[in-house]
């Protein structure tokens, strides 16, 4: 089987005109909380971002017990900013850039930054350089940095961290010997002619350390010191990122600035975990029975929410005239004909609350559709967008659906049908049944309907949308493991690969299955469109990246 390679969205999050918590101006870069980055970077930022939520679904193996659903963690705040920024500024027509104008050219043999903006600027190289390092093959080196400067750059960095691209030294000496060493290395398989540039940022280096820096040029690095050098280009950096050469008194390009939460929250979609979960490609075992009063779907928990983690209590509706879609494309039916709702945030709220049908508060809701910013400064404009989803609703049903109770908003279960409510019945009812459970997983299937709102690219919207992915690949296993027919089961693990074709344990589990029918050259062929496919979204088969020498 040979699933088509689908595009891979880099650019995620929401529109909020007039009131984003960064700031962005065609072509002008984007001025967040902690600093401002180029639009070249916040692009990078975004695809970076992306390839995280990838690795995740990569790495899940449906229908293994897990207790863990730590990669379901929704990226820090900074990140969510630059991907609302650049939806706002997609609008625009943002000009193309290439990747390399990210940086600009940095003064060789060193150059020393000062002034109030040194360390962001610092920081800002550094983030920008490790994004550029994401797509080359592993265990290149493009960035030295002495531990005194990266203590000094991010404190708060921990010290088990992996981080592809970088290198720790402890000294200059060492980063002579090590750019030696890399510098003559042969080229990766696949990486070019060459080596990359490479970037040494040091803290100032006393007298005897200083005629080093010439040798470090001459190994083929550029070196950046933290503060003023005895010799070379000295740049005075604003707390903007606007550059004034000293000696000149010319101005230079602008860099981007980032204070110490920002870079540490954007350097989560470059860092990896020290020790990233490995388990062994094994199939699924079939759903231990569990008496019907103790029993639990293993259900992912949605985000923002701990009180439906077990299985949903919600009534069925006896032929209900409103009917909330999310899964596929987000809509509300009134006998089966589409209800208008003419705000995207107000359909932003009807599809948060059929996530959450314990309901939401309104910080909740400000939180997540307008992210970053005061929830006293939008609590009028969800009045409006509460009024207006309301007044859509009007428009089908005299009946009250959106409820208001104990300072909650929430769908009223007894008037309203909801898809994914349906969905996670249906799971509870296949983990909790009995007897024969195979006819009880394949209604799991055949109720999902596509991903959770697609088609949007809301701040919020990855971890609910990731769990509800893997609530029916654990279908699809469970009952792949349950099958006797071969032929069978191998036509659920191909269904469950159209479901999330980044799934490296489906791809293995339907592999052997086709090695055991006898078609070794369809196995084959299965594997290496997988392969073909991560490299085309740019991650590796490889779940541990190589680690960062400190």
């Amino acid at each position: 089987m040979d699933t088509p390679i689908p595009p891979v969205s880099a650019s995620t999050g929401t529109l909020h005109p007039h009131g984003s918590a960064a700031d962005t101006q065609a072509g002008d870069g984007i001025t967040l909380p902690g600093g401002w980055l180029p639009d070249t970077t916040a692009q990078q930022v975004a695809a970076a971002a992306a390839l995280v939520w990838l690795r995740r679904r990569r790495a899940y193996q449906p229908g293994q017990p897990s207790t863990d659903a730590s990669d379901l963690t929704p990226l820090p705040a900074t990140i969510t900013a630059v991907r609302e920024a650049l939806t706002e500024a997609d609008t625009r027509q943002l000009p193309a850039i290439p990747a390399s104008a990210a940086l600009p050219a940095l003064p060789r043999p060193c150059v020393a930054l000062t002034g109030d903006g040194a360390a962001d600027a610092a920081r800002g190289i550094l983030l920008t350089r490790l994004l550029a390092a994401l797509r080359d093959p592993q265990d290149t080196t493009r960035l030295l940095i002495t531990h005194t400067a990266l203590t000094t750059l991010l404190p708060d960095l921990p010290t088990d961290t992996q981080i592809p691209g970088l290198r720790v030294v402890d000294t200059i000496d060492q980063a002579a010997a090590l750019l030696a060493s890399l510098i003559n290395a042969p080229p990766a398989p696949g990486g070019g002619a060459g080596h990359p540039d490479l970037l040494l940022i040091t803290d100032p280096p006393n007298a005897p350390t200083a005629a080093q820096l010439g040798t470090l040029h001459q190994a083929g690095a550029t070196v950046v010191m933290l503060g003023a050098g005895p010799s070379g280009t000295s740049w005075s950096i604003d707390r903007h990122g606007h550059i004034r050469d000293e000696h000149t008194g010319r101005a230079g390009p602008r860099l981007c600035v980032l204070n110490r939460t920002a870079a540490t929250d954007l350097l989560a979609v470059i860092a990896h975990p020290a020790r990233e979960r490995q388990h062994p490609v094994t199939e699924p075992a079939p759903p231990q029975l569990q008496p019907a009063e103790t029993g639990h779907a293993r259900i992912p928990r949605q985000a923002g929410s701990d009180r439906r983690a077990a299985a949903p209590d919600i009534p069925v509706v006896t032929n209900p005239r409103l009917h909330v879609r999310v899964l596929g494309r987000p809509a509300l039916l009134a006998d089966g004909e589409p209800v208008t709702i003419r705000r995207s945030a107000a359909l932003q709220v009807l599809v948060f609350l059929a996530v959450h049908p314990d309901g939401a508060t309104t910080t909740d809701l400000v939180q997540a559709i307008w992210p970053g910013l005061p929830a006293h400064t939008v609590t009028g404009r969800l009045y409006t967008t509460l009024s207006d989803l309301r007044a859509a609703i009007r428009t089908a049903t005299d009946a009250t659906v959106l409820r208001h109770t104990d300072d909650r908003y929430h769908l009223d279960p007894d008037r309203v049908d909801v898809d994914l409510w349906r969905l996670h019945a249906a799971a509870h009812h296949a983990a909790t049944a009995l007897t024969d459970a195979a006819p009880a997983w394949q209604t799991v299937i055949d109720t999902y309907a596509g991903d959770l709102a697609a088609g949007h690219t809301w701040a919020w919207i990855d971890p609910p949308r990731e769990a509800t992915r893997r609530l029916v690949l654990d279908a699809h296993a469970s009952a792949a493991a349950a099958q006797i027919d071969p032929h069978h089961r191998l036509r659920l693990l191909q269904d469950a690969i159209r479901v999330d074709p980044y799934n490296q344990t489906l791809h293995h589990l339907a592999a052997d299955q086709l090695n055991a029918l006898g078609d070794a050259d369809a196995a084959a062929r299965l594997l290496d469109g997988y392969q073909r496919r991560l490299q085309l979204a740019g991650i590796a088969a490889s779940d541990q990246p190589a680690p960062t020498s400190r």
